[in-house]
């Protein structure tokens, strides 16, 4: 079974890139974020989001830089970003499945790896992200490439694609420290010693980087590091209990099973299927360790701050789980067929096994898509790949922008589509893009309905033009403040209830009329 080997590859390959093609273009608010760089970029403002304005408001440099280039020969004046992204991570998303087989073709398990690579092709945490047009495909890509570039003895090629990551999202340190420590380990013995050549490689694009974001942006951290921690509140515990809740369904089991039956499914098998996969791999190949390493390690590093979990910030992770879990179920199950005394029905159970295996998480999945999503384009595409609210924006945006100009000041709590579809200067009441937005939190646990608000004495400070946003950021807030509603008119109530609001309001400034 899978003896031809570029056959698999070429099949992992193709149903993944076609599982990101098909639903087309979904993109989602931070996306539209780096889109605003990029064209700023291309327009010859600068590595800016405001006009002016030095803030690194975005975690992915490298991929902003790509989203310039491929738009520089793109050509057109306005390049079609959500489109160039969308094919960008198809492609990485395709080159992932197939390094998924090829690692676990390396341990010994290419049963295992093609199930991880097949599970991973249509995986609606991939899937939703990649049409999404964040960088999340990209970054997976480079984290995967990394470990086969290790454990193949790649070098060179491991160190650059360590630093790519890095340049891609900082958290990759958290698989990138692991694999530069076994790095260190191996080189204690003879013929691993660490060369000039691979070390500078890693070393110079982010000294580099560091370098050039001191100097344009005052700090080599990006400021929306510090925004996202300050200004979401949660109860304790609150992205620990969510990432364990993913991890134990992993496969979106509930859909099928139930959420109580899936959830305690996954708490009992998960764990152990991830340590008994973990450790045939490690027997087979000891430097696939960080790899094994790494989902702990996101976990425990993601949950002691307790920041908000955003959708996307779940699937860093999931690849490895995949790998050992899957390798973990194939093992144990050639285990207990080993123990059968029928040696003539062996060979056909092994190979039921392999099947069930490849099979069955595919299609676990496969639950996870929605033939006919109740927004956006009529196309098959994962039920999370949800842009209600960036229709709602975009929406909103098309109402607004032509009485706007570049000096007019719009302020929004969500400010991707709204950035990227008017021609306004933004104030991000979130911080990730303006800094001046800190200075008015934190505020009282009281002014919050849910896990965000907006300072009245933030709106009341900086004076915005116009406001966008939904009712549930401000009602505890300025809603109901005398000074803003005798400052501000309700211009215009576009109806929803998401997360709990009483419509998309937008408010003009009464002297601006």
């Amino acid at each position: 079974m899978l003896k031809n080997i570029r056959v698999v590859i070429l099949f992992l390959f193709l149903i993944a890139f076609l599982a990101r093609i098909i639903p087309g273009a979904r993109t989602i608010d931070d996306a539209y974020i780096t889109f605003r760089y990029a064209r700023n970029m291309l327009a010859g403002e600068g590595f800016v989001y405001n006009h002016g304005e030095h803030v690194q408001g975005t975690t992915t440099p490298l991929y902003s830089f790509l989203m310039v280039g491929l738009g520089f020969l793109d050509g057109r004046s306005i390049p079609p970003f959500p489109q160039i992204a969308l094919v960008v991570n198809a492609l990485a998303d395709g080159i992932t499945c197939a390094l998924l087989f090829l690692i676990g073709k390396q341990l010994r398990s290419p049963i295992g790896g093609a199930a991880a690579g097949l599970a991973w092709s249509i995986a609606p945490f991939s899937v939703a992200f990649a049409v999404g047009g964040l960088e999340t495909s990209v970054y997976v890509f480079l984290l995967t490439a990394c470990m086969w570039a290790h454990l193949s003895k790649y070098r060179k090629t491991a160190a650059i694609l360590a630093v790519m990551a890095l340049l891609t999202r900082p958290d990759a340190i958290l698989l990138v420290a692991p694999i530069l420590i076994h790095r260190l380990y191996q080189s204690k013995f003879p013929g691993e010693k660490i060369t000039l050549a691979e070390l500078g490689l890693f070393l110079a694009p982010g000294i580099a980087w560091g370098i050039f974001a001191w100097i344009y942006f005052g700090s080599p951290v990006p400021h929306s590091v510090q925004a996202k921690l300050e200004v979401y509140r949660l109860e304790p515990l609150s992205s620990l209990i969510r990432l364990i809740q993913h991890y134990a369904l992993i496969f979106m089991q509930d859909i099928v099973l139930g959420p109580i039956v899936g959830t305690a499914l996954g708490l009992l098998l998960a764990p152990f299927l991830f340590i008994l996969g973990g450790w045939k791999a490690f027997k087979e190949n000891s430097s696939i360790l960080p790899y094994f390493l790494y989902p702990v390690i996101y976990l425990v590093v993601f949950s002691l701050p307790n920041p908000l979990i955003f959708r996307w910030y779940l699937t860093p992770p999931m690849p490895a789980l995949y790998l050992f879990i899957l390798i973990g179920a194939h093992t144990l199950l050639e285990g207990m067929i080993n123990k059968i005394r029928l040696k003539s029905k062996k060979v056909l159970l092994h190979q039921i096994a392999g099947i069930l295996i490849i099979i069955t998480p595919f299609l676990l999945n496969l639950n996870g898509w929605e033939l006919h999503p109740d927004h956006g384009a009529n196309r098959p595409a994962p039920g999370m790949a949800w842009i209600k609210l960036e229709l709602l924006y975009q929406e909103a945006a098309s109402l607004v922008s032509p009485m706007m100009t570049g000096n007019t000041l719009l302020a929004a709590g969500d400010v991707g589509v709204l950035g990227y579809y008017t021609p306004a200067k933004i104030l991000d009441t979130v911080g990730l893009n303006s800094p001046q937005s800190l200075q008015y939190y934190p505020i009282s646990s009281d002014e919050y309905v849910i896990n965000y608000a907006i300072p009245t004495r933030l709106i009341l400070g900086e004076e915005p033009d116009w406001i966008v946003v939904l009712e549930v950021y401000a009602r505890n807030t300025f809603l109901d403040d005398k000074v803003f509603n005798r400052q501000y008119e309700l211009w215009k109530m576009i109806p929803t209830d998401i997360y709990g609001s009483k419509g998309l309001l937008i408010f003009q400034k009464m002297t601006n009329r």
